[in-house]
């Protein structure tokens, strides 16, 4: 998103960085939350070490938020930390 300041565009990023412990046990809770919120996740990335039967059970997913409305972002933000073994940061990026 863009916007000006000082006669210059500014260009805002806001996006959500998810720490998931206990993947087994909390990935079914946290899909159906992004999945009700998907209107406003533009990008998804999902990090975690391993693979096959070496798999990591934690991760982290790093989401670029859509829309203007920061409460909206927030509301997403506090329904993930509601999970047991979510960690939930929403950060803010202008440049």
């Amino acid at each position: 998103m863009y916007f000006m300041r000082k006669n210059q565009y500014v260009m805002k990023r806001t996006v959500l960085l998810i720490l998931v412990r206990h993947r087994q046990e909390t990935a079914e809770k946290v899909q159906k939350i992004l999945t009700g919120w998907g209107c406003f996740i533009k990008t998804r990335l999902g990090i975690h070490d391993g693979v096959l039967e070496n798999c990591s059970d934690s991760g982290l997913i790093f989401l670029e938020l859509t829309g203007e409305d920061l409460s909206k972002h927030e509301e997403i933000t506090r329904k993930l930390n509601l999970v047991k073994g979510v960690d939930a940061k929403l950060v803010s990026l202008e440049v």
